[in-house]
């Protein structure tokens, strides 16, 4: 059995709206000790959603660390006392303009475990509904509607290239299939 670590102090170093940057100091016992620097978020939420004919949307908006355009699934931090739920619900209708009947999540995720604590709630939106997108100020959004065959293409071809949403397909794609077929 691995040895577990143990934490002796915490503290947050930088906070913002999204995340607190923390260094932990540790010790693993009978070896050594140091410090372990990292991001704190309340975590994620990421929403597939399907059309009742199977289609998917997707939102294709600009990454400014990149310098590039993604094209991904709805996702948004989870802010201070609300739920993964409540996030995904908002990240649905804020960046695609529709809202979703119901939402049934199927997993969880750490997007980069040796860097940051988050663990990313990934659910399936049924019974879309129109309504008004609502994006933040920084943010602009394109919808892109695929079957999960050009899911799976665009994937293959590079075109899509973000962590998050290729971990979320390995989660949904069975169920989106499944559906479709």
């Amino acid at each position: 059995m691995l040895r577990r670590w143990k934490k002796i102090s915490s503290e947050a170093v930088y906070e913002n709206p999204w995340w607190t940057y923390r260094v932990d100091r540790f010790e693993i016992p009978e070896r050594l000790s140091g410090e372990y620097h990292y991001v704190h978020t309340n975590g994620s939420s990421m929403v597939v959603p399907v059309m009742n004919e199977a289609k998917l949307i997707l939102v294709n908006q600009y990454r400014y660390l990149c310098d590039r355009e993604s094209l991904e699934f709805p996702c948004g931090a989870v802010k201070n006392k609300k739920t993964h739920l409540e996030t995904a619900h908002s990240e649905l209708e804020e960046e695609t303009g529709y809202r979703a009947n119901r939402m049934e999540r199927i997993g969880e995720f750490n997007p980069y475990n040796g860097v940051t604590s988050e663990i990313c709630k990934v659910y399936l939106a049924h019974g879309l509904q129109p309504t008004v997108a609502k994006p933040d100020e920084t943010e602009e959004f394109e919808l892109v509607f695929c079957t999960p065959e050009e899911m799976e293409m665009k994937i293959s071809e590079r075109i899509i290239w973000d962590g998050m949403t290729l971990a979320a397909w390995t989660l949904a794609r069975h169920y989106v299939f499944e559906r479709s077929a």
